[in-house]
C-alpha cells in the first residue's frame, strides 16, 4: 500500500465526520476597490494595502517596479506574480529570495500579492453557496485592474511555491490567455489523485479547522469543483503556456538542507507532492504539451530548495516575457 493511500485511509473518515459539521459560509460582497494606502519601502519597492471586499479583509500587495517607472508614463511593462505559500505572507519572496537582483537585471514589474493564510487559490465553495473569501476573483479580477493604475502590461508570467505553486498552475489552466508563462516550485498538481484529497484536506485542518471543507468541497461529494481547480485536469488548457515544475520526491535532507537543519514531519508532504507533480508532467506528456522539468530526489519542502528552482525559471520567464535585460 502505498503512503498515499495509508494517510488517506487515516485520514478519510475523521474528514468526513468533520463535513458534516463544517460551518455555512458568508455571504459574497460586493468587489470595488476603496482607496488604496501607498508606502514605499525602497527606491522601487512599493506596498499597497486597501480592503478587498472580495476577500472580506486588508490586503497587500507588493510591487517591485522597473527603474524607469513613474507615475504619469504612458509605457507599461511585463509582469511577473509571485504567489505566496500557505501560512506565510506577501513579503515572503522578498524575505527569502534575492527576487529583488533578479528583477533589477530586466526592465519587468514583480508583483507579490496576500494569498490569505492558506486561501488556496480559488473562491472558496462553502458548501455550494459561494461568497466569501474569493480569492482567484481577487488576484485575476480585482489585483489586475488596480495593477493598471500602476503601467502593468497584458504580457503576464505567474510563479509560486508550495500552494502558491498550485494556484500559479491553477490559474494559468483556468484563465487561458492571461499568462504566458506559469512556474511551479512544490506545487500540488494533482488534487484528485488518489489519496491527496484527504492529504491536501489534513494540511488545511491544521491550519484552518473545519474552514478546510469551505475551500474546495467535501472530497466524494464535491469531486466536480475540485477537478474544476485541479491542474491535472486543466492540463489541456496550458496549451501555448510555457510551463515549469519543480519538486523532491523524499522529503530526506538535500543539497541545499542548511547544515545542522533539523528534519521535521511535515517535509513528508514532499514525497505526496512529487507524486502528484510525476502525474501532471506525465499528462502534459500525454497531451504533447511542452514542460520544463526538475523532479528532484533528496529536498525538503522549503525556501533552500525552492531558491535555486527560482533561479533556473527565471529566464525562462524573462524569454516568455520578451522581457528586456537592463544595465543593472
Amino acid at each position: 500500500m502505498t503512503l498515499a493511500r495509508r494517510l488517506g485511509s487515516l485520514l478519510a473518515a475523521s474528514l468526513l465526520l468533520l463535513a458534516l459539521v463544517a460551518p455555512p459560509g458568508p455571504a459574497a460582497r460586493a468587489s470595488a476597490v476603496p482607496a488604496i494606502t501607498e508606502t514605499w519601502i525602497g527606491p522601487r519597492t512599493l506596498d499597497l494595502s486597501w480592503h478587498s471586499a472580495n476577500v472580506d479583509q486588508t490586503v497587500q500587495v507588493r510591487l517591485l517596479l522597473p527603474a524607469d517607472w513613474t507615475r504619469s508614463t504612458r509605457e507599461t511593462w511585463p509582469v511577473v506574480f509571485a504567489l505566496q505559500g500557505g501560512r506565510d505572507d506577501y513579503t515572503s519572496w522578498t524575505r527569502e529570495t534575492d527576487i529583488e537582483g533578479l528583477a533589477a537585471r530586466y526592465d519587468v514589474m514583480v508583483v507579490m500579492p496576500s494569498g490569505g493564510d492558506n486561501g488556496s487559490y480559488t473562491d472558496w465553495w462553502n458548501g455550494g453557496d459561494g461568497g466569501v473569501p474569493k480569492w482567484e476573483t481577487f488576484h485575476t479580477v480585482e489585483l489586475i485592474d488596480v495593477l493598471d493604475r500602476y503601467r502593468a502590461g497584458t504580457r503576464r508570467a505567474v510563479m509560486g511555491a508550495s500552494s502558491g505553486g498550485q494556484g500559479a498552475m491553477a490559474y494559468a489552466g483556468r484563465h487561458p490567455g492571461m499568462f504566458d508563462y506559469a512556474a511551479s516550485f512544490s506545487g500540488s498538481t494533482h488534487l484528485t489523485m488518489g489519496g491527496m484529497q484527504a492529504f491536501l484536506m489534513f494540511i488545511n485542518l491544521i491550519g484552518s479547522g473545519l474552514d478546510a471543507f469551505r475551500i474546495f468541497g467535501v472530497p466524494g461529494l464535491d469531486d466536480a469543483n475540485w477537478r474544476a481547480h485541479d491542474p491535472y485536469h486543466l492540463a489541456p488548457n496550458l496549451r501555448g503556456v510555457g510551463l515549469y515544475v519543480s519538486s523532491g520526491t523524499t522529503g530526506l535532507n538535500g543539497p541545499y538542507t542548511p547544515p545542522g537543519g533539523q528534519w521535521r514531519l511535515t517535509q513528508l508532504s514532499e514525497i505526496l507532492i512529487g507524486q502528484m507533480n510525476h502525474s501532471f508532467v506525465a499528462r502534459l506528456g500525454e497531451l504533447g504539451i511542452p514542460v520544463t522539468t526538475h523532479i528532484y530526489g533528496n529536498g525538503w519542502h522549503a525556501w533552500p530548495e525552492w531558491i535555486p528552482e527560482m533561479q533556473k525559471a527565471w529566464p525562462l520567464m524573462m524569454d516568455a516575457l520578451d522581457a528586456e535585460r537592463t544595465a543593472a
